[in-house]
């Protein structure tokens, strides 16, 4: 199974035209407090650990996960993959890439 991406611009574009949209930032409190695009923070050890109770119905519904780079998104999509979740998409580029696209 291969994990679907988004890129920064298709999802600006869909928050933009206001398409419901479940976004899970995985980063810590902190970072989520300093730069955040109104995800539902939910940080990364959380979901390895299992604590997902705000998500758990969400199993069939498309998910976006974000964090930093990529990186950790990317561990959570997977996990959540294999949990059952079944439309999990990764934001490639995190937070960076989306505050060097759209922070001008």
């Amino acid at each position: 199974m291969r994990m679907e991406i988004i890129q920064i611009d298709e999802l600006k574009r869909r928050m933009d035209a206001n398409d419901i949209l479940h976004l899970i930032d995985v980063r810590q409190p902190e970072e989520n407090a300093e730069f955040n695009i109104g995800g539902t923070l939910l940080p990364l050890g959380n979901i390895l650990s299992m604590q997902m109770e705000e998500i758990e119905d969400l199993k069939e519904d498309e998910i976006i996960c974000y964090c930093r780079s990529g990186q950790r998104s990317m561990q959570a999509a997977m996990m959540l993959e294999s949990m059952g979740f079944k439309n999990v998409k990764n934001l490639v580029g995190g937070m960076l890439g989306w505050q060097a696209q759209f922070s001008k």
